[in-house]
């Protein structure tokens, strides 16, 4: 018969076990440290690295990880994720409001606390414990999947928590950047206070490095207009390029055909006219060549081509539009109104769209037609396959640097962030302890208490399948204590809001508190999988 804990550990070797893993952890990340620390690795490197991983590495994780280990069934039963994200962020935001009332604080500071308690780690640090742990822990293995080893479960382990980092990711940099750390000139009390101008410009190369927890590079935010001009989840900047703001994009990031309609003005009914046959803006490349500087010989048959076809698809663009016009305008006005509201709607949507999406969510989307039709998976996954010997062991081979390169990036970044910084703010000066430990138990006491017996009941009473692996129910526990998320010190450096007492949670998080509460998370996560599967 068998016996009680007999499908995990001894308490004493489960210690060793999660110990081996933090300890991976952290030696990976102290090269990136130590090398920091000597002056080898400094803001702009370690911003070109991040960046790196986000446009590349980081989407070839996902993509091998989630295009092998999905299924139409399994996309069905992802959906209990967002309903436990949704109780978590509740149950994190209402630990945070009790806090900051017990400690007395105001609405700035309770803002703060509030934002330290909601917003967990769910990329760097967990994604590279479930590595760790899927390869020293026995017993994580799912008995619904028939030959289920490790690598299958850090696979589906990095799924879970690639879509609680998404959903954590859209929440942050919109509930998170413009209300619970907002700048401190948002705050009526704080009006008459002298706030120091231009302090970000002349530090934007201090701020914690995009891409450690999800973030694709919004560093290029100008602070003059606070966060009007920021954009949640943008595309991350390239080499060689920047990023305009919104209130220039209108006339600067738009297309040419957007340029012209604006210079000729609206139409009836509020739609820009057709540009005229001449207008030259419309494609200034084709208009602005001349004959003589046409090359002779093989070369300039070919500028002759493309100008050709150039020519030919403007004159069809040019048609279209005008016969479009024309149709438009023999429509009755009650359909005019109706086209034109549509049109607007389907403008903002597409405009969401492509502003929110990002290397790794492209990256998500293709994984997520590759599962869905099985001669894809099966081409690009299947051994012996010409695909998966080229293409898919090329990405994977490619994705494999993800994880460590996230740690190295994880341990430069601590190196800044954990230097005594002198605080120009006296409020942070007299409060600073007090937020240090508010924070503390708002992110990775309280929330845990509260959420373990609801993880225990949904892992044992709901009828969904996923429930039932080990992994997911340690991903779900290790999220609920996890550690403030590193974007929040970005956040605070960009809005100036009590950046020595972010470093102070940074190094207490990720440096004292780690290890023993990973153990915790994962005895009680393990307690469950055992409660969960008896009998009743």
């Amino acid at each position: 018969m068998k016996k009680p804990h007999d499908s995990h550990p001894s308490i004493d070797h489960l210690v060793l076990l999660v110990f081996e893993a933090v300890l991976e952890v952290v030696c990976v990340s102290l090269s990136g440290y130590v090398i920091a620390r000597l002056g080898h690795f400094d803001a702009e490197k370690q911003k070109f690295l991040a960046n790196l991983n986000v446009m590349i590495f980081t989407p070839c994780l996902i993509f091998t990880k989630l295009a092998s280990q999905l299924n139409a069934d399994k996309l069905i039963e992802l959906a209990v994720i967002p309903v436990i994200f949704i109780i978590q962020t509740i149950v994190s935001y209402l630990v945070s409001v009790g806090v900051a009332k017990a400690f007395r604080f105001q609405k700035r500071p309770a803002n703060f606390i509030t934002a330290m308690g909601v917003f967990g780690n769910s990329n760097s640090l967990p994604i590279s414990l479930v590595i760790s742990l899927s390869q020293t822990l026995k017993g994580l293995h799912w008995d619904r999947i028939p030959g289920d080893n490790d690598d299958e479960v850090a696979a589906r382990g990095i799924l879970y928590l690639l879509i609680f980092q998404q959903l954590g990711q859209l929440v942050r940099w919109s509930w998170g950047y413009h209300v619970l750390l907002a700048p401190k000139s948002r705050y009526e009390e704080y009006q008459n206070d002298t706030v120091e101008q231009g302090r970000y410009l002349d530090r934007s190369n201090e701020a914690l490095i995009p891409g450690l927890d999800g973030n694709t590079g919004d560093e290029d935010i100008d602070s003059s207009d606070d966060s009007d001009a920021f954009e949640p989840a943008g595309r991350t900047p390239v080499a060689g390029t920047s990023v305009a703001s919104p209130a220039d994009s209108d006339d600067e990031m738009i297309s040419p055909r957007r340029r012209s309609a604006k210079k000729y003005g609206n139409g009836t009914n509020g739609h820009s006219a057709a540009p005229g046959p001449d207008d030259a803006t419309l494609f200034p490349r084709m208009y602005g060549r001349n004959e003589e500087d046409i090359p002779d010989g093989i070369k300039g048959y070919y500028v002759r081509a493309k100008l050709a076809f150039k020519k030919a698809l403007a004159s069809i663009k040019k048609h279209i539009v005008q016969v479009s016009e024309r149709s438009y305008q023999g429509l009755p006005g009650p359909v005019q109104k109706c086209l034109a509201m549509v049109w607007q709607v389907a403008s903002k949507v597409n405009k969401f769209i492509w502003d929110f999406m990002n290397p790794p969510l492209w990256a998500m989307l293709l994984a997520i037609v590759v599962a869905s039709v099985p001669k894809l998976q099966v081409l690009f996954f299947s051994e012996g396959t010409f695909i998966n010997n080229s293409v898919t062991r090329a990405v994977s081979q490619t994705g494999g640097v993800a994880v460590p390169l996230i740690l190295v990036v994880l341990g430069a970044n601590l190196a800044r962030n954990t230097q005594k910084q002198d605080s120009r703010d006296p409020e942070e000066a007299e409060i600073g302890t007090r937020l240090l430990v508010a924070s503390l138990i708002s992110r990775m006491l309280l929330p845990t208490l509260i959420m373990a017996p609801v993880l225990a009941v949904f892992a044992k009473f709901v009828p969904i399948s996923i429930l039932d692996d080990p992994i997911f129910v340690i991903v779900c526990f290790l999220l609920t204590g996890a550690p403030s998320a590193l974007q929040l010190a970005q956040i605070c450096q960009i809005n100036e809001v009590y950046e020595g007492v972010m470093s102070k949670i940074l190094f207490q998080s990720y440096v004292i508190w780690i290890l023993p509460s990973t153990l915790i998370l994962v005895m009680l996560a393990l307690e469950t999988v055992e409660w969960a599967a008896a009998s009743a």
